[in-house]
């Protein structure tokens, strides 16, 4: 018998509302060894545990997977979303410190949270109760009393948060401890985020706390249901900023998931799709989750929950309740809008995956699909007695736009059949009618993508469309024609949130307000943003930071990212010259011209064009990805030991000057495998953030310096 050859396979699990993912993919070479759909086992005893265990024992043994060869084994989850959805949490008892005199009654004031509202039609919340303790009284005893006083009014978890609590965390712990002691579950606000802001700190930890229980029996099952089945690497869970955690770390601040989903897609285009710069739609039947990657980064700010601003980085995506399956309401002129219910709500089958033999004689029934919706959404009542409808999948395949390679094809024939007698209604033609449709859908993620654009500063001509998810070809290519943008819809497309979890690094954030940062201060920052990546799992070999300065708020933050294994090969083809120009011309679009090879290095190949009179660049990497996209600025190369002299000259020299202001570039530095950016008001924070990441590599060193040139 031949011996069994080991593989490296990562593992990734996508909790969807309809059904539940897994993909198997090989950790050297990142190919798909096998995959695996459940439905999503929303009214399991065990929730929606049962199904990610479920598909992940499937795929394992379809695909012949060891539990050896498992490497990586990640999920997301919508637990956290649906916990405040459907208000399925936890009352909360604040215990609230501070000084004495006016800063304790300023504190006092703050502490005392109200109510967080999480549906005010429904009259879902979290119950809030609130106690103080004044800083000089904080002994276990009057601790004890205030946790039992909460307890008996009706406090099932509790919240420890003190005025300046990030400076001095001792305090929080103590009643941390106090509360452990009794079994009760607890949150420090200061361990959530090290941002000032009592009132939205201590609401943000109540919010997190309020799903302790709930997260916490979820990772307890899914957990041992992994474990019993003999993989023994850490189960990961994914965060809503696009990173993982270990599942202890999710235990304390479940929070971070919240997201995670839209999440998971992002990540699989950036990770699998190489997708460096593009707006990321996914499509499902029901909604449209669309976002930003920039540089090889996506759009990240914070979350707002029941329409509550947090502290919790998340992805900034936009969900827009249009997607594949959106049914069409109508009046007795035209189509009213599209959306946002879909064609499960109403219990209807598309018209475009019929049969065209069924349908028989259609006609039209005005609903509403769920009580106290409007009742001019549109569907079609068959002779045989069935009831469908029609959506923009369905006006999509009339159209023609939808290549039978792709998920969302149909048949058009009976789309057609199925919307003649709302086109003879409306006196136009089934194309113009379908035309009406996606015209709206086009209204809406337009709108989207420009709110996205400026806010993202991204250039209309470098800017593509990247659809996944069934029901992208129903909408991309329809959008990116009427934009006049690129779009592809990739192989894969359909489990692309899968790969996302599989792929994702872990991540940790830590930000922190200091007007006028030292070296020492990011030095300190930079240690405390790996440590914690570390105890969210991260092998401390493999932990990159990122710093980002806010000049205005001055706001510092440390990104944190890093595997659960040091890599100690990497099999992704190199990518040739001659492979990264066509790469760099295919990113440029045919707009720009004149395109050479400005500057390289063994790791990078830095590309110019001209338009307009300006110089877009394009930094692309040796593994092929296109890692910076810029719409003017320049390159030099240099060794390490003269950055600082080129620095300075580009700094002077591409400066662009206003009757009010001076506009500074923006930095790119690519030195070994990395490539760094760096933005700030003043020449000195420049320099301060690029010497803590040059002054310890070999002044011989070549590296390259892309001066971003800012637009007016």
């Amino acid at each position: 018998m031949a011996e069994r050859i080991l593989r490296s396979v990562r593992m990734g699990i996508d909790v969807g509302g309809t059904y539940t993912k897994c993909v198997a993919m090989d950790n050297d070479t990142h190919e798909i060894i096998g995959k695996n759909e459940v439905k999503t086992t929303h009214d399991h005893k065990d929730g929606v545990a049962a199904g990610v265990v479920q598909s992940f024992k499937n795929c394992m043994n379809e695909n012949d997977i060891s539990p050896e060869d498992v490497v990586f084994v990640a999920h997301s989850t919508t637990q956290a979303t649906n916990a405040f959805i459907e208000g399925d949490v936890a009352s909360v008892g604040v215990v609230g410190v501070a000084g004495g005199g006016l800063e304790g009654f300023l504190a006092k004031r703050q502490l005392a949270l109200k109510d967080i509202i999480l549906d005010e039609k429904v009259g879902r919340m979290i119950k809030v109760y609130n106690t103080f303790i004044k800083k000089k009284m904080l002994t276990e005893d009057i601790i004890n009393k205030n946790i039992d006083d909460l307890l008996a009014q009706g406090s099932q978890v509790m919240v420890a948060s003190m005025a300046f609590g990030v400076d001095s965390m001792g305090e929080e712990q103590l009643i941390h401890d106090c509360a452990k002691k009794k079994n009760v579950p607890v949150t420090m606000a200061s361990d959530i985020t090290k941002l000032y802001g009592l009132t939205r700190r201590t609401r943000t930890a109540a919010i997190n706390a309020s799903i302790l229980p709930k997260m916490m029996m979820t990772a307890n099952a899914t957990e041992s249901s992994v474990k019993s089945a003999g993989v023994n690497v850490p189960l990961m869970i994914m965060r809503g900023d696009g990173g993982v955690m270990e599942i202890g770390e999710m235990r304390k601040r479940p929070i971070l998931t919240a997201l995670s989903g839209p999440a998971a897609s992002v990540m699989g285009s950036l990770m699998y799709l190489r997708a460096s710069n593009a707006i990321y739609f996914e499509v499902g039947g029901t909604t449209t989750n669309i976002g930003v990657i920039k540089n090889g980064r996506p759009g990240v700010d914070y979350a707002k929950i029941g329409g509550h601003d947090t502290y919790i980085n998340s992805l900034d995506v936009r969900i827009l309740g249009c997607a594949g399956g959106s049914m069409v309401r109508i009046n007795d002129k035209c189509v009213v809008d599209v959306g946002p219910r879909s064609a499960h709500i109403a219990g209807c089958e598309y018209a475009c995956f019929m049969p065209e033999e069924e349908i028989v004689d259609p006609q039209i029934e005005m609903v509403s699909p769920k009580p106290g919706d409007p009742g001019d959404y549109v569907t079609l009542r068959l002779k045989n007695g069935k009831r469908i409808c029609f959506t923009n999948t369905d006006a999509a395949n009339v159209l023609g736009l939808i290549d039978e390679k792709y998920f969302a094809h149909g048949n058009a024939n009976s789309a057609r059949k199925a919307m003649q007698p709302v086109a003879d209604k409306l006196g136009i033609t089934v194309e113009e009618l379908a035309t009406q449709i996606l015209d709206k859908d086009f209204e809406k993620i337009n709108a989207c993508i420009s709110s996205l654009a400026e806010k993202y500063k991204l250039d209309h001509d470098s800017m593509k469309l990247v659809g996944c998810g069934g029901g992208a070809a129903s909408l991309v290519p329809y959008c990116a024609g009427k934009m006049g943008l690129q779009y592809s819809i990739p192989e894969n497309a359909e489990v692309i949130s899968s790969i996302g979890v599989a792929l994702s690094m872990v991540r940790d954030v830590v930000e922190r307000v200091i007007p006028n940062p030292s070296q020492e201060d990011i030095r300190e920052l930079k240690k405390e943003a790996a440590d914690l990546a570390v105890s969210s799992g991260a092998s401390p070999d493999s932990v990159e930071i990122h710093i980002e300065i806010d000049s205005q708020t001055g706001k510092v933050t440390a990104i944190a990212t890093g595997s659960t294994e040091v890599k100690t090969t990497d099999l992704l083809k190199a990518c040739e010259e001659p492979e990264a120009c066509e790469l760099a011309l295919q990113d440029f679009g045919p707009k720009i011209c004149n395109v050479v090879l400005a500057e390289m290095t063994d790791k990078f190949f830095v590309y110019k064009g001209e338009k307009d009179g300006k110089s877009p660049l394009r930094i692309v990497d040796s593994k092929g990805f296109i890692k910076v996209q810029c719409s003017d600025g320049v390159v030099e190369k240099c060794k390490v030991k003269d950055y600082e002299a080129v620095v300075e000259k580009l700094w002077k020299e591409n400066a662009v000057f206003m009757t009010d202001t001076v506009l500074r570039p923006d930095f790119f530095v690519c030195f070994g495998p990395r490539v760094c950016d760096y933005s700030a008001v003043d020449l000195e924070q420049i320099m301060l953030l690029m010497n803590l990441d040059l002054g310890d590599r070999e002044p011989e060193e070549d590296v390259l310096i892309v001066a971003s040139i800012q637009e007016i």
